[in-house]
């Protein structure tokens, strides 16, 4: 049996992602395209825009994985995933899969960017910090100047504390430089911090002492909305959301 390919060709737009899909979509190839389009969701856009126009589809059933794409990616980043399908009969099979329940599904291009351009305005700054010491006071000063500048500085003090924690422990565990990433949209903010170790972040507690160490990570989820470890290409990225009942 001859396995299917799929060529998947990534470009940069204003704000947006447009990712565009030639082949075949089925079992061969499911995972190559869900974690493309995840991959394009965490590379510092608004919006992933999919092209599937060129895309074959035997199984109706093999659409879930733009839906699975969207789940990994719906608390952080939280970005829009849009299909595009210039061809009228095939988006009404799209719909017939279920899909576009999670993920909007337009015609061209200029449909997306209206759909994008109609969401909330989203603010994200990133910094890449060196391996020393010093790097964990760098991070809480570069996260209070991007939430003063946005006038959420209601938050500062968690989100401080929270990137306290991750620099920390990427300093501790791997050799990586910190990249931080500071984000704002509407209520909400996320701080999160990339490296190049791909061991998922995890707390670790032992029930001997956990009376007297508590977990760093422990302390960001009991800050936050949530917090998560996604890995990247180059390693994995350690994220945590916090909203207004979050300040401290």
């Amino acid at each position: 049996m001859i396995e299917s390919t799929v060529e998947i060709r990534v470009i940069r737009r204003a704000g947006y992602a447009l990712v565009t899909m030639t082949g075949t979509l089925d079992s061969w190839t499911y995972r190559e395209v869900r974690d493309s389009v995840i991959k394009a969701a965490l590379g510092q856009q608004d919006a992933v825009v999919v092209d599937v126009s060129a895309l074959a589809v035997p199984a109706i059933t093999a659409w879930a994985a733009f839906t699975s794409a969207r789940w990994h990616v719906s608390v952080w980043p939280d970005i829009p995933v849009i299909m595009v399908s210039e061809d009228a009969v095939e988006r009404a099979r799209i719909r017939r899969s279920g899909v576009t329940r999670f993920v909007p599904l337009v015609a061209n291009e200029a449909e997306a960017v209206a759909i994008i351009g109609a969401g909330g305005f989203r603010r994200r700054a990133r910094r890449v910090l060196n391996t020393s010491p010093d790097s964990v006071d760098a991070a809480r000063q570069f996260v209070r100047e991007c939430l003063t500048a946005w006038s959420r500085q209601d938050v500062a003090p968690t989100a401080s504390a929270v990137v306290t924690v991750l620099v920390e422990n990427v300093l501790s565990h791997t050799r990586s430089h910190p990249t931080v990433t500071v984000e704002a949209v509407q209520d909400r903010v996320t701080v999160a911090v990339s490296d190049d170790d791909p061991r998922a972040a995890v707390r670790h507690e032992s029930a001997d002492n956990s009376a007297h160490t508590v977990s760093g990570l422990a302390v960001v989820a009991a800050l936050t909305r949530a917090w998560g470890s996604i890995p990247t290409a180059g390693g994995k990225t350690v994220w945590a959301l916090m909203g207004p009942e979050n300040r401290l």
